[in-house]
């Protein structure tokens, strides 16, 4: 056997000298894929001959890419001046249109836009169309429609709704104004070059031949656009090879499609299938679970991965009364690996909402345990949580100009960057702070900044007033109520594309508040602040420290003692209407297979939830695994639809989902048919 394939097992083996014709690689956790992917690449070019210029491998990230080709150069030993093309997706794109975007009409100096000029833009673009929508929501929206090759004249055509035709005009405007300067955004790096070769046949037959065999890494993450383009650069050949895995399919939230992979067999006639079950990674025990869990799904191709490593410890389950004691005893269960030589690296606790890193956080904080929080900052540094502490800052001390500014427009108040800075200086010239000012009705500062930005100001003060009155009147206890229900931060971020997960974390503050207060009736606010600046203000965290993440962050990665918190029905799994059940259970199933030999599955009591305490029940989870025998089991209905999807009906055309309703055999769907609403049954409709 050719010593490029040494190493390989029968089934990798198999993957590997497959040809010519399509082949899915279905690649279960610690199962080899990259090893196996290279390994074909490497072969190709080596042994059957393969032009290195002829082969295309796509990833999904930079270094992933990066990785795979270091892997396969060295495989190969190649030293030419062109190599095999392995690069991302939109790094393929951005190398199609140097070469090609002038199809369009367009001169190839473009520049890619980044996120922040795009978010400035699409912000001035509302502003001077004078309609309020937020730029993040914005961003996630216009990429939604260009991800589903939703041009600006067809989202305008379908927008009847008030709010639809909000976004189409800005949509409209700002696809205009890039184009006017020669801009692209990153979505348009895929979008464009789509367009170009289906609308340019022989284009597209000669980039087909160009590169005569494909490889795709990872793809149970493609969505539309990326399968559409695809099947134009394979049309002459089909020699398209993908590596994936259904059963860690886990960002249908940002446009994956799991079709894709799927129906693959069915678009791809004549696929060659090879699934790697060899899992190299987990002892039984641990594969076990994973496989005793994912077999609850009814959406997948099916494969049953096996141990190399063969039998460990079993699974351990540690049940405590609240997220105090979880993270105190986690805590206490870290510090004895640490003092018997383990690696911190080789530790991380995973998690399914940002929430919960809170407890976390502090809990070894007060243990003295360094740690690093990937994939996300800090509690006390998200800016939601900033600008609750702002608030609370101005109302032990109104005369504090700097955390005044910070919530001076959150919620908005129309108060612009100039009125800003003539509030400063008029405050410095008058050696008075800018509460003073407001609060005193200083007639400088209405003729400054004109009466309606005034009394925006003037209104917070007052609100301010109102809340200082209600704690020196009544204390602390149930003041965070009021103080929502008049600032209503909440309403502020709710329409961000993050918005739900900021909610939480606001949600997660005022529990903890209001905890505070429970325990200390005559705290005050400003005790209260001296206390979290000491949580907060933590010593730089050393690299070497344990690992705190969301599962969706550790996919990929891989660690020797892991324990997986928050395993309670309304955490892990999350339920309501934008709950997709079956992709809850791939998340259990990833965040499963990180572990290598030591796992430990948490759940509590009672946590806090939307600002209380709320009672929880042991996740479905622990039943599905079989590791806890006596769980009842929940049977629960899977559908590929949740709230927020885009969808396509044969009459209506497009559409967004507003709700999911269990309906006998299927589900009956709320869609907004841009203002147009009608309720569907599911299998009436397809995710676009």
């Amino acid at each position: 056997m050719n010593k490029l394939l040494n190493d390989l097992n029968d089934e990798q083996l198999q993957a590997a000298l497959h040809i010519d014709g399509p082949q899915l690689i279905l690649a279960g956790a610690g199962s080899g894929k990259t090893k196996t992917l290279t390994s074909r690449l490497a072969y190709l070019i080596k042994e059957v001959g393969i032009d290195p210029a002829n082969t295309l491998t796509l990833t999904f990230t930079n270094k992933a890419a990066q990785g795979m080709r270091e892997r396969a150069l060295d495989m190969i030993g190649y030293s030419s001046s062109y190599p095999p093309l392995l690069c991302t997706f939109h790094k393929f794109g951005l190398l199609f249109l140097k070469f090609n975007i002038e199809k369009l009409g367009r001169k190839n100096n473009f520049v890619i836009i980044d996120s922040d000029d795009k978010k400035k833009l699409l912000k001035s673009i509302a502003k001077d169309l004078k309609i309020e929508l937020s730029s993040g929501f914005l961003v996630s929206e216009i990429s939604k429609y260009k991800n589903s090759l939703l041009t600006p004249e067809f989202v305008t055509s379908q927008a009847v709704a008030n709010e639809y035709k909000n976004i189409a005009a800005i949509y409209t405007s700002y696809q205009a104004n890039i184009t006017e300067n020669n801009l692209v955004d990153f979505d348009d790096l895929l979008m464009l070059t789509y367009e170009i070769l289906d609308k340019n046949p022989a284009l597209r037959t000669e980039t087909s031949n160009r590169y005569q065999y494909i490889m795709v890494d990872e793809y149970q993450d493609t969505n539309e656009l990326q399968f559409k383009l695809l099947s134009h650069l394979a049309s002459e050949h089909n020699n398209l090879c993908v590596v994936g895995d259904d059963d860690q399919s886990i960002y249908g939230w940002r446009g994956a499609n799991i079709r894709n992979i799927l129906d693959f067999a069915k678009l791809f006639p004549d696929t060659k299938t090879v699934k790697l079950e060899t899992n190299y990674r987990s002892t039984n025990q641990i594969l076990e679970a994973a496989n005793t869990l994912i077999e609850h799904n009814k959406t997948r191709l099916g494969k049953k991965l096996t141990s190399h490593k063969g039998d460990g410890i079993a699974i351990k389950l540690k049940h405590s009364m609240d997220e105090s004691h979880e993270s105190h005893a986690i805590a206490l269960e870290i510090k004895a690996l640490l003092a018997s030589g383990v690696d911190p690296n080789e530790i991380a606790v995973l998690y399914r909402i940002n929430a919960l890193s809170r407890s976390l956080e502090e809990g070894f904080i007060r243990a003295n345990l360094n740690f690093k929080l990937i994939g996300g900052m800090r509690f006390y540094e998200r800016s939601e949580i900033k600008d609750i502490i702002s608030y609370l800052r101005v109302l032990s001390n109104p005369n504090d100009d700097f955390s005044l500014l910070r919530i001076i427009n959150k919620p908005k108040r129309g108060i612009g960057k100039t009125s800003i800075e003539k509030i400063q200086k008029l405050a410095f010239d008058q050696k008075s702070s800018i509460y003073g000012l407001v609060n005193d009705q200083n007639d400088t500062l209405i003729s400054l900044i004109g009466k309606k930005a005034y009394g925006s100001l003037l209104e917070l003060t007052e609100n301010i007033n109102m809340l200082r009155e209600e704690i020196s009147s009544n204390g602390l206890y149930s003041f965070i109520v009021l103080f929502e229900n008049i600032i209503k931060l909440k309403e502020h971020y709710r329409p961000l594309p993050d918005g739900a997960d900021k909610i939480q974390n606001i949600d997660e503050f005022y529990g903890y508040f209001d905890e505070c207060i429970e325990r200390n009736s005559e705290m005050r606010i400003d005790e209260f602040l001296n206390d979290i600046s000491l949580k907060s203000e933590q010593d730089q965290i050393e690299e070497n420290g344990v690992t705190i993440m969301s599962i969706h962050a550790s996919k990929g990665l891989e660690f020797e003692h892991l324990f997986v918190i928050g395993l309670e029905e309304e955490f892990f799994p999350l339920l309501g209407d934008e709950c997709n059940m079956e992709e809850e259970r791939r998340l259990g199933y990833v965040a499963i297979t990180r572990a290598k030999s030591d796992l430990t599955l948490c759940y509590v009591d009672s946590r806090f939830y939307k600002g209380k305490r709320k009672q929880l029940e042991k996740s479905r989870f622990l039943g599905e695994t079989g590791i806890v025998k006596s769980a009842c089991l929940k049977i629960t209905k899977s559908t590929a639809f949740k709230k927020g999807d885009l969808v396509k009906h044969k009459i209506f055309g497009i559409g967004r989902l507003e709700s999911v309703v269990s309906s006998g055999k299927e589900f009956k769907l709320a869609i907004n048919f841009g203002g147009n609403r009608k309720e569907i049954l599911s299998s009436f409709v397809e995710k676009i």
